[in-house]
């Protein structure tokens, strides 16, 4: 794989013109250049890197993580190292939540474990000059950043002189395979992480090879072992899955123990394919043992903390902790020496091992332990003192969640709206969590807490009163904000919009929408994002919930979360989807009583003394064209319900098969079809995809407004006009039954297009939990011929039965 130098050109070109932008900028990345000399030679490189919240963008010109480049004697352009491209942990953005893992990825499925070191690349010069950096810098200067790739050129060369090469023809061949080594620096004599690693185990953890390009392309687990062994890098042990079920079940249960094969580990990278169109395309993700990894690192940081005189803080552990650190002080005050080397990174592993050999367990023994004592507590003493956190901007859908959180569990809920004045609101609403906590397991502290500083004085106030509580943030993710914010903006305005003045500080109804959007608008480009810095490093639990979605969505995200994090805290059986949706209409329909503007109450300029008069009662606001283009759900064709009853009845009831007719006769006597049917033409969650299409269906709704007087009841989802409807097959499998149907103009109306590949008519579904809008992907394999799932059962309608019927918007209630 040779490098396009006219591609590196480009690359260079525009990371030169990102350097230095975006320091003020909404909308910009910035890119840092540092340039290094080479040691033992004439040739220099460019360092580039991104701000590390700039990875989440999809804009990036090159999302490599470790960037150098130089140009060639006769002044070529060329990429010298290449790191990998920036991945991240399991549920840390969208695309490494499970579902879309799962959806979007192929196998086999490299597993590498996650050694515990500083990364180190490796790589060839022009002039024969092997080039050895650590992630953004090289050997040439006496910093700690440099320090760490002058010790990692020191083990390169110890590594393949002991395999009888030299670092000259590790470095040609390096660049004739035009590629970087990427390996691990694991020294515990240079500077101890977590996890150890004595002389035995000491060096460089070869891990990966990846082409000098500007994408991502990199050389598979064996290549990688072979190239290892033969310039006697030590390796980093990896395990080949194919199926990412199977990935899924070997990474929980080694996070059980936060080992493998014997041994504790931080975790695995997991090394794979992208599917679908971007096919064959290399692509990693990480899943990070919380434990015993984060008790260690707990330890490591309560030790230095005091060392340094303060008081430690730590939310879990609290038992083991309280006697390592016993464990701790005595051996600082036997040797005061000890203290100063630990905050060098020297003696960290020889002092918590020390500590559980004087116990007498493993770290991952004590992680069983607990949770064994958790699972087995009674209702007095299971977990408690939580404490829910919402990071949301207006209009996220927080406090309605929140309130069927409370409906459901009987959860505490504080809301910061309710406090009054101005002056030490964030100590009194912290107050008011801690007062609550003391009557309920979990709290809910509903604010914004959109911005870090909120959530450092919430975490810190309470801390202070109730040392051992828990903190859950419920983050409604915003970000990267360049891709996300058009969407947020139209739902979240959307609903203040729809809710008017029921809403403690943004009055809809009163206020012009100006103001509105204005309020919005500031909270929107003040959000900070969850990223686990501090203050976010203390949250015991990060669930994050999309905005766009429904309030009951996000209400069974957090629900099974809370289930899965925290054995014990919710009763046995888990809400019905009957029960939550229950619960978020009770929230929906709660009216709020305590209202005050943004000004805090203050005393509205005229005649004090004048009394304040009731305002005279309004009349139902007639909804704007832009209040109902937020309200539309879908537009279909409405059929008859009698006639599709007759249809299927006459299908099934002569079936001689008791198989084929199983699931209607289950579905009907479950009372599970539905009470209406319809041909979806288009829903709004497929605008994005045919934007000419959702607009030509709105054009036809709004000029059906137009004709229809406002004495007619339905005067919000009139008749747009005829069609009909020819009934062809029958299609279900276990979880769903659909008819497939043909669409044909109506007497004298136009024609309707379906944006689902193949209209169909949802006929019901075997549980609540299975929504209707599966049948597309039932009827995709049915199409398809697909047989690696349930079995699929159809029937065709025999007849040619053609029903009238009428096109109809359907309104979000």
């Amino acid at each position: 794989m040779s490098q396009d130098p006219h591609q590196i050109s480009q690359l260079v070109q525009t990371l030169e013109t990102a350097k230095g932008k975006g320091k003020g900028g909404k909308k910009s990345f910035s890119c840092k250049k540092t340039t290094f000399d080479v040691t033992g030679s004439k040739i220099t490189v460019d360092s580039w890197r991104f701000n590390d919240w700039d990875y989440k963008r999809d804009d990036l010109p090159t999302y490599a993580r470790g960037l150098f480049t130089t140009k060639r004697a006769d002044g070529t352009p060329e990429i010298a190292v290449r790191g990998y491209d920036k991945f991240f942990n399991v549920n840390e953005v969208p695309s490494t939540e499970w579902e879309h893992i799962e959806k979007d990825t192929m196998g086999p499925y490299e597993l590498s474990v996650k050694e515990n070191g500083c990364i180190i690349f490796i790589s060839g010069l022009e002039d024969g000059t092997l080039l050895v950096c650590s992630k953004h810098s090289t050997g040439a200067r006496s910093d700690v950043a440099q320090s760490h790739a002058m010790v990692g050129e020191k083990w390169v060369k110890h590594h393949v002189e002991s395999v009888g090469k030299t670092t000259h023809d590790l470095a040609r061949t390096l660049r004739d395979m035009n590629a970087t080594a990427v390996g691990e620096l694991c020294d515990d004599d240079f500077e101890e992480h977590v996890l150890e690693y004595p002389p035995d185990l000491a060096g460089l953890y070869l891990h990966g090879i990846n082409f000098n390009r500007p994408e991502f392309a990199t050389m598979s687990g064996p290549d990688v072992h072979q190239f290892a062994d033969t310039w006697g890098f030590k390796k980093a042990q990896y395990v080949m899955i194919q199926k990412i079920s199977q990935v899924r079940n070997f990474l929980e249960e080694c996070a059980e123990t936060g080992s493998w094969d014997g041994r504790d580990t931080e975790g695995f990278v997991v090394r794979c394919k992208l599917s679908g169109r971007n096919a064959s395309t290399d692509w990693f993700f990480k899943y990070k043992f919380e434990e015993p990894y984060l008790m260690y690192r707990q330890w490591r940081e309560a030790t230095k903390a005091i060392i340094a005189g303060k008081p430690p803080r730590f939310k879990k552990h609290k038992k083991i902790t309280e006697e390592y650190l016993l464990y701790a002080r005595r051996q600082l005050v036997k040797d005061p020496q000890l203290g100063k080397l630990y905050n060098q990174n020297h003696g960290i592993i020889k002092m918590r091992d020390g500590f559980l050999a004087e116990i007498g367990k493993k770290g991952s023994d004590i992680i069983a332990q607990e949770q064994g004592e958790e699972n087995g507590a009674d209702d007095n003493s299971g977990p408690r003192d939580i404490v829910l956190v919402p990071i949301a901007t207006i209009g996220c859908g927080k406090t309605t969640v929140a309130t069927a959180l409370v409906k459901l569990f009987d959860f505490g809920h504080v809301q910061n709206d309710n406090i009054q004045g101005q002056k030490g609101r964030p100590q009194k609403f912290a107050y008011a969590i801690t007062s609550a906590m003391a009557a309920y397991r979990v709290v809910i502290a509903d604010r914004n807490n959109h911005q870090k500083r909120e959530r450092d004085q919430i975490i810190t106030d309470v801390s202070k009163v109730v040392p051992n509580a828990r903190f859950v943030a419920l983050h409604y993710v915003h970000e990267p904000k360049n891709r996300m914010l058009n969407d947020i903006r139209k739902v979240t305005r959307q609903r203040v919009l729809d809710r008017g003045d029921n809403h403690q500080t943004i009055r809809a109804g009163s206020k012009s929408t100006e103001e509105i959007v204005g309020i919005m608008e500031g909270f929107l480009d003040r959000f900070q994002g969850c990223d686990r810095s501090y203050p976010d490093s203390e949250f015991d639990q990060v669930i994050n919930l999309d905005v766009t979605a429904s309030s009951l969505e996000n209400l069974e995200t957090v629900i099974t979360h809370l289930y899965n994090a925290y054995p014990g805290l919710l009763p046995d059986e888990m809400p019905s989807h009957e029960e939550m949706q229950q619960a978020i209409d009770f929230s929906m329909g709660n009216q709020v009583t305590t209202k005050h503007d943004l000004s805090f109450n203050k005393a509205p300029q005229g005649n004090k003394n004048q009394k304040q008069q009731s305002p005279a009662p309004q009349p139902a606001k007639e909804l704007t064209p832009e209040q109902l283009m937020g309200k539309l759900e879908y537009f279909g064709v409405v059929v008859s319900v009698t006639n599709i009853n007759s249809v299927l009845n006459s299908v099934f009831d002569k079936e001689q098969d008791a198989e084929v007719g199983r699931m209607y006769h289950t579905l009907k006597q479950m009372r599970r079809v539905q009470s209406q049917f319809h041909v979806t033409l288009m829903h709004r969650a497929s605008a994005v995809q045919k934007p000419e299409l959702w607009q030509q269906y709105v054009s036809a709704y709004l000029e059906a407004i137009a004709k229809k007087e406002k004495k007619y009841k339905d005067q919000l989802e009139p008749h747009m006009g005829p069609a009909r409807v020819k009934l062809e097959r029958v299609v279900w499998d276990d979880r769903v039954m659909a008819i497939v149907v043909r669409i044909f103009p109506g007497e004298g109306g136009p024609s309707w297009q379906s944006a689902n590949a193949i209209p169909h008519i949802t006929i019901g579904t075997a549980r609540p939990d299975i929504k209707p809008v599966e049948s597309n992907a039932l009827l995709a394999r049915w199409e398809e011929g697909d047989t690696t799932g349930s079995r699929i059962y159809d029937k065709e309608i025999p007849g040619g039965v053609i029903l009238e019927g009428s096109v109809k918007p359907v309104l979000r209630r």
